[in-house]
């Protein structure tokens, strides 16, 4: 890979990463009227940031074992902004119950997303 793709890389990845955190307001689960909900969403929001940035280490490293892998990947991280957008909504409406449904689906994503990204080429 060039130093120019990696930079054109770079650039696509970081346009993808603030577009997607803008999406989702962060939630203050002090001031939330339902903080165990609100603090489970902001904890998820974390993990998928965590995942975006070893996923974007990869990408950029040009370590990511294959073009098939890293839409799979991609998949992944994306679906898991949504739920934390559907999560947050849920937290909002008081309804824990769908809160830690989404939330535990966030996890999945972002595991799959996160062992995906640490899978070396061959």
């Amino acid at each position: 890979m060039t130093q120019y793709t990696r930079i054109l890389l770079g650039i696509s990845f970081g346009a993808l990463l603030g577009a997607a955190t803008v999406q989702a307001g962060p939630l203050d689960p002090a001031r939330h009227p339902h903080p165990d909900s609100a603090k489970a969403v902001h904890e998820a929001e974390h993990d998928v940031d965590h995942a975006w940035e070893i996923y974007h280490r990869a990408a950029l490293g040009g370590t990511v074992a294959s073009p098939a892998l890293q839409a799979d990947i991609e998949e992944h991280l994306h679906e898991a902004r949504t739920l934390v957008t559907q999560a947050q909504e849920a937290a909002e409406r008081g309804d824990k119950r769908q809160v830690d449904r989404l939330v535990g689906q966030v996890k999945i994503h972002t595991t799959h997303a996160i062992e995906g990204s640490k899978e070396q080429k061959k």
